[in-house]
């Protein structure tokens, strides 16, 4: 029955959608160019301090994601100045964590994805940009603690740096404790686990899981949230060995939610915060709808989604934000600011300046990086 209603959406957004094509390779990437321009010169010094209602550093868990995208962005259009930017940026904070070598906190350990990718760029040749990230993830494993991600974002933030590790080292014992902490977020946090092996998507965390509804009477799904599981599964799966034991439990997990955020998509290309209730502060949304079609643009590219089905979907929403988020400046619209639920961070509109403007436009440059590989 599932299937068949998958069916149905994906016909109807083809039926729809027929009549729009990708931008050219070229439109997608000044288009990317553009939003990460505007980013550089607003913060020209990549270390300085993050001033909202506090001050942070900026090797934080929003700027981290930007320099995620960043990376990606790299990969396609190697510029000097992207690379150096990222170089400032691991300097300035002197490759280190944000809480030091002993932190948990999977939001402090995200920075970490980026500084492995520059150790590798320079072929290995300077372990200090490693040194602090393996110090910190190597401290937690000396210990039997696995619940520590508590919340669905977390997975994003450090599980790629555990396959990354795993991968840099040699060393199974990083993807094996990667699945005893991702196994126990799944099946154990809040009542039964933050996953529903029924609908297939995520609840944020224990003070969202059932009975916990949404207005509407439904359950609360966090687009942003179930965005991150996506992304996150999607760089464990481009990096994990297919031979390891939990490698077909993380690819169903995958396919699954795919098949289930298809069908959610609002008709103007966009997902909703609240992917079960539209009038829930319903409307556009880049950084959960970026999230989606990154993890959908990876699946067609690694021969694992089915184009026909999913094209049409990334299509509509990739010309829906660029040309309407996307500001002749590049400043990124409707990016939801921080937070845990439907109700945080807004307004979500054109003009609205979230609280943090990295993590959005590190979605974006994920997408459309990932996107610009299926032209």
């Amino acid at each position: 029955m599932k299937k068949a209603l998958i069916l149905f959406v994906s016909f109807f957004i083809l039926s729809v959608a027929n009549s729009q094509k990708l931008p050219a390779k070229k439109k997608i990437l000044a288009t990317l160019q553009l939003t990460n321009k505007y980013f550089m010169e607003k913060w020209p010094d990549a270390g300085k301090t993050i001033f909202t209602n506090i001050e942070r550093p900026s090797n934080i868990w929003t700027r981290a994601v930007y320099y995620e995208g960043l990376m990606a962005l790299y990969k396609i259009d190697k510029q000097k100045l992207y690379y150096d930017y990222a170089l400032q940026w691991g300097e300035k904070h002197k490759w280190s964590l944000r809480g030091g070598v002993t932190v948990r906190n999977a939001d402090n350990q995200c920075c970490g994805q980026t500084y492995i990718d520059m150790y590798l760029l320079d072929n290995k040749q300077h372990p200090e940009r490693v040194k602090d990230i393996k110090a910190s993830v190597d401290s937690m494993m000396q210990t039997s603690k696995i619940d520590d991600w508590s919340w669905v974002d977390a997975i994003q933030m450090a599980m790629p740096v555990f396959v990354k590790l795993g991968n840099l080292y040699n060393e199974p014992k990083y993807f094996d404790r990667m699945y005893e902490m991702y196994a126990f977020t799944k099946n154990k946090h809040g009542d039964n686990g933050l996953y529903s092996q029924q609908e297939h998507l995520w609840w944020r965390d224990k003070d969202f899981d059932p009975p916990y509804k949404e207005p509407n009477g439904k359950n609360c799904y966090w687009a942003r949230g179930n965005g991150w599981v996506l992304a996150a599964l999607s760089r464990v799966l481009n990096e994990l060995p297919k031979t390891d034991r939990h490698y077909q439990e993380y690819l169903q997990d995958y396919k699954d939610m795919c098949a289930t955020l298809l069908p959610l998509q609002r008709s103007d290309g966009y997902w909703n915060v609240s992917l079960n209730d539209p009038d829930n502060f319903g409307g556009k949304e880049v950084s959960g709808t970026s999230l989606f079609i990154y993890g959908f643009a990876w699946g067609i590219n690694n021969k694992i989604l089915d184009k026909k089905i999913y094209l049409p979907a990334i299509t509509k929403a990739w010309n829906a934000m660029s040309k309407e988020a996307v500001h002749p400046d590049g400043k990124l619209g409707y990016v939801q600011g921080t937070g845990k639920e439907p109700k945080d961070g807004q307004p979500v509109n054109y003009d609205h300046t979230p609280d943090f403007e990295d993590y959005g436009l590190g979605c974006f440059l994920l997408a459309g990086s990932e996107i610009y590989k299926l032209k």
